[in-house]
């Protein structure tokens, strides 16, 4: 059965930082594409960043604030978020896309960045 677990979140104050982690149980990590998305209080859920195996994308929003990696041994993928802003404030998710295996969403993690 494939989990995905996500950790890190919490409170920051504007311009700092947090690396949010993904961990993906259950299943052959190694092919799959892993994603970022976040949804504010009374919005919509936004795509943040992906990673595949050999390319990254990102948000505009984001761009050169945020770095997206992951670690193929540890079944994992993280989120680097630096210069964070009260507008990054979200609940963050994690999604894999799993070769044969489906789609999965994470629980989320909290992030509140105070002005």
């Amino acid at each position: 059965q494939v989990q995905v677990v996500e950790s890190g979140g919490g409170l920051v104050q504007a311009g700092g930082s947090l690396r949010l982690s993904c961990v993906i149980s259950g299943s052959t990590f190694t092919s799959g594409a892993i994603a970022w998305h976040r949804q504010a209080t009374g919005k919509s859920r936004e795509f943040v960043a992906t990673v595949s195996s050999d390319t990254t994308k990102y948000a505009e929003s984001v761009k050169g604030r945020f770095t997206i990696s992951r670690d193929n041994a540890k079944s994992a993928v993280y989120l680097q978020m630096n210069d964070l802003k009260p507008e990054d404030t979200a609940i963050y998710y994690c999604y894999a896309v799993l070769p044969a295996l489906g789609d999965y969403w994470g629980q989320g993690t909290q992030v509140t960045v105070s002005s």
